[in-house]
């Protein structure tokens, strides 16, 4: 394939919109606005994803799985670094790393102990594959790999409790 300025400036504006799509997706975790149009709006229908809080294979149901595991801290703070975008066509994988700090809930730090402020930091390697759409590009499938834990991790719920 001869590669032509416009077929590099096409590369270049996909890129962007890629990056620009993970860095939106990331800063949407903070902002406490996790429903069924923020699913759609970053998700296709055939999303599937594998994080280390629990897996989905569907739109419905991913933004109240999202809220579920975020709403167990008062703050939280999501960074994305280190783009890789690899495009073919209308579908690309996208790689970058992540540093993901949770500040525990005030409830949390008081039934241990501890002092308010405690948080669990992660970092971790997201992987994506993303398609375009009529709506611009989204995630088709999403996995996160930590790669270090710090601090202790959340309360969680045991079923049946």
């Amino acid at each position: 394939m001869t590669v032509t300025a416009g077929t590099r400036f096409d590369a270049f504006v996909d890129r962007v919109e890629i990056i620009e799509l993970v860095d939106r997706y990331m800063l949407s975790l903070d902002e406490a606005v996790i429903d069924e149009e923020w699913a759609a709006r970053f998700h296709t229908a055939d999303i599937a994803t594998w994080t280390p809080v629990g897996n989905t294979d569907r739109l419905d149901g991913i933004a109240d799985a999202t809220r579920v595991a975020l709403e167990r801290f008062q703050r939280t703070q999501h960074f994305a670094a280190n783009h890789i975008v690899d495009l073919d066509g209308d579908r690309a994988s996208v790689r970058w790393n992540a540093l993901m700090i949770h500040l525990h809930l005030d409830e949390t730090q008081a039934s241990r102990g501890e002092p308010l402020g405690g948080h669990f930091d992660v970092g971790g390697i997201f992987q994506a594959e993303v398609v375009r759409t009529r709506q611009g590009w989204k995630f088709r499938r999403l996995d996160v790999r930590p790669v270090w834990l710090s601090g202790r991790p959340p309360v969680f719920e045991v079923a049946g409790s």
